[in-house]
């Protein structure tokens, strides 16, 4: 199973300056509760914003700089190497890299954050044409989480 995972503004931001613009820690447990157990691929940038790799997971980062030898996760230089990973494999960000597999994965875990920040990188636009929506669910706002925000699971239709 391949999925993207992302949480991005309702302008799909997904970045500003290497980092997420928000801090929403519903998100965060979202990914971690999907991800544990599994696979994240991420362009070296991504890892790099990050500063480490994420527990309980395998980490594997996606760049074409051949010298680039993180001690705790996987390199793989070509994108097609992800069809080699098992299991259960989440396309991790960044643009770049959703870019190119929008179209190859088979669902997607979507945060979206219901209010507009300043950004340089973004998702790319993808429609209910393409994906069906398994789920819906609104985030809980609280002290921690004052952003609105919903979670989204979309499948991709499948061409029978």
């Amino acid at each position: 199973m391949l999925s993207i995972i992302v949480c991005h503004d309702k302008n799909r931001v997904i970045g500003f300056e290497n980092k997420m613009p928000w801090h929403l820690p519903n998100d965060l447990k979202r990914v971690k509760a999907l991800t544990t157990g599994n696979t994240i691929v991420m362009g070296r940038k991504t890892y790099e914003s990050l500063g480490k790799a994420l527990p309980n997971r395998k980490n594997v980062v996606l760049t074409r700089d051949k010298s680039f030898q993180p001690e705790d996760a996987e390199v793989i230089h070509n994108i097609d190497d992800i069809y080699d990973l098992k299991g259960h494999v989440f396309v991790f960000g960044g643009q770049n890299f959703y870019e190119q597999m929008i179209d190859k994965v088979d669902d997607m875990y979507v945060t979206v954050i219901e209010e507009s920040y300043p950004g340089d990188a973004f998702f790319p636009e993808y429609t209910f044409k393409d994906f069906k929506v398994l789920s819906i669910e609104e985030g809980v706002l609280d002290e921690k989480n004052t952003i609105p925000h919903h979670f989204m699971h979309l499948e991709r239709y499948k061409n029978d």
